[in-house]
């Protein structure tokens, strides 16, 4: 009795220090993290976007798609209850740009998360095992990064039909192996670390050491790769609505709205001029923020 006294008061002093532990990782990120000013900009930018499209229904004054012909190609200013004007057909630009922000950054969690699911599995798999699944995944990725991006958007598009869904799916299927090759390489380097090969002496099996020891080892890099992904999926989609070949009319997609207001460009720059301003700043943001991320998460960037 004595002994299994002293195990459980071992173990709960056990949990108490990795709890500690683990506090005391997260104040020092967060340190760290305050000191890159440029980070923090872009951390705000980011939350910024994302309160603005949550509270999209609150802040649009009027419908997206509602069009008014009698107040058409408006200038911001120049007519009450407008902020930001009015397009091509009397819609509520402001409206739009707010509804805008839910698509644009719906779009970037719905690739990221679904090439993260599909291209980190398959990455440690290839990563882990090596020999002929190895090869056999990576010439796959090396075949879907050999295509210019959009050209393999056009591509799958054509065949499938121009609406948002499968421009959704046609990014995500492009991000898959930047995901599949950071995992794959990462695992590598960490697959025959000591802690491994102890977990393996302790009769632990394959799944168990993938779930438990590799993946929480190579999240850094994949999160900031993640933040990275996000700004591309934005710009990504945006460039095929204003193609055509993304969201359709009247859905307000910031792509779909800079190509529907290109051919007022000279009489009415603000439809087309807030637009871009809006999917500049957001982009901004993540790349300012993952690159702070990447400058406190690569060991080999670490300052401090």
């Amino acid at each position: 009795m004595p002994d299994k006294t002293e195990n459980l008061e071992a173990g709960g002093a056990l949990q108490a220090d990795i709890k500690i532990s683990k506090s005391y990782q997260i104040k020092r990120f967060w340190h760290n993290f305050k000191k890159r000013k440029i980070a923090v900009l872009g951390l705000v930018i980011v939350l910024l976007y994302v309160a603005i499209a949550i509270a999209a229904p609150w802040i649009a004054p009027y419908d997206p798609e509602e069009a008014n012909f009698s107040i058409m190609l408006k200038a911001p200013g120049t007519i009450e209850g407008h902020l930001l004007g009015t397009d091509e057909l009397g819609r509520d630009i402001l409206s739009r740009l707010v509804y805008g922000a839910r698509i644009s950054i719906g779009i970037g969690v719905t690739v990221v998360i679904a090439a993260f699911f599909i291209g980190v599995p398959l990455g440690i798999v290839s990563g882990y095992y090596g020999g002929k699944m190895d090869f056999m995944l990576m010439r796959i990725m090396d075949v879907l990064m050999a295509f210019p991006q959009l050209l393999l958007c056009i591509l799958f598009v054509a065949v499938l039909g121009a609406n948002l869904t499968n421009a959704l799916g046609t990014v995500s299927i492009y991000t898959v192996p930047n995901f599949a090759r950071m995992a794959r390489s990462e695992t590598l380097a960490i697959k025959n670390g000591e802690y491994i090969e102890a977990a393996k002496a302790l009769g632990a099996n394959n799944f168990r050491i993938i779930v438990s020891h590799i993946l929480p080892n190579i999240m850094s890099p994949l999160i900031v790769l993640a933040t990275l992904n996000f700004g591309n999926a934005v710009l990504t989609t945006s460039g095929m609505g204003f193609l055509g070949i993304g969201a359709q009319p009247p859905t307000p997609e910031w792509g779909a709205m800079l190509s529907s207001g290109r051919q007022y460009l000279l009489v009415a720059p603000h439809v087309t001029s807030i637009i871009g301003l809006a999917i500049l700043f957001l982009v901004l943001g993540l790349n300012l923020f993952g690159d702070g991320l990447r400058d406190i998460l690569d060991p080999k960037l670490k300052s401090d």
